[in-house]
């Protein structure tokens, strides 16, 4: 075999085994997103539990006080009120790919949190109410789900940070956006968070 048929041949095999490596590689990085974008998925549907909790225990802890704090009516009818709003929002994996639909499930969310904020603040008034074993249960169940939020929300961002940095590589990025990996959304905290709710019952 002379010369350039061994030069030929070594090129051939240089670039057969570049096409290898290359399809290879792009699986990798194929499989490698998809289970980082499951994984997201998976926090999500934490996310998603854990509010849906929330939201169940809602007309329980509603329905005990007004037993009790029948002059709130106001109170109890605006967290009714934002819980109908959050239900009717479509929350599904697909709200992570979605900036837009991501903000308003959150600022719904956030809503709920205001109008139980001001709700825990009424309950304050009625000791009777606050003794009451059924609605210190629900309390103490409501804020064990709150801490799971702030945990779960936590997890996610996490997540969601991983995926995207992933996904916002050389030469990652192209193969993403050539497969359709869109970059998730974060929780934020929620404008007015540090500041607690002001009741005025003078008036």
């Amino acid at each position: 075999m002379d010369k350039n048929k061994i030069i030929k041949f070594g090129i051939i095999g240089a670039v057969i085994l570049f096409i290898i490596w290359s399809i290879a590689s792009l699986i990798g990085t194929y499989n490698s997103l998809v289970t980082l974008d499951e994984s997201v998925k998976s926090s999500w549907a934490q996310v998603e539990n854990v509010y849906q909790r929330r939201l169940d225990l809602i007309p329980n802890l509603v329905a005990t006080t007004k037993g009790y704090a029948k002059h709130e009516s106001d109170t109890l009818i605006g967290v009714i009120a934002e819980r109908s709003k959050a239900s009717q929002i479509k929350v599904d994996p697909s709200v992570v790919n979605d900036p837009q639909m991501f903000a308003k499930f959150q600022a719904s969310q956030g809503a709920i949190s205001s109008a139980l904020s001001r709700l825990m603040v009424v309950v304050e008034q009625y000791p009777n109410l606050k003794a009451n074993e059924n609605f210190m249960n629900l309390q103490s169940q409501l804020e064990g789900t709150e801490n799971r939020i702030a945990v779960e929300r936590k997890r996610f961002n996490e997540v969601a940070q991983t995926y995207n940095t992933k996904r916002r590589s050389f030469p990652i990025i192209f193969f993403a956006n050539m497969f359709g990996f869109k970059e998730k959304a974060y929780f934020t905290a929620e404008e007015g968070a540090k500041t607690a709710p002001k009741v005025d019952f003078s008036k």
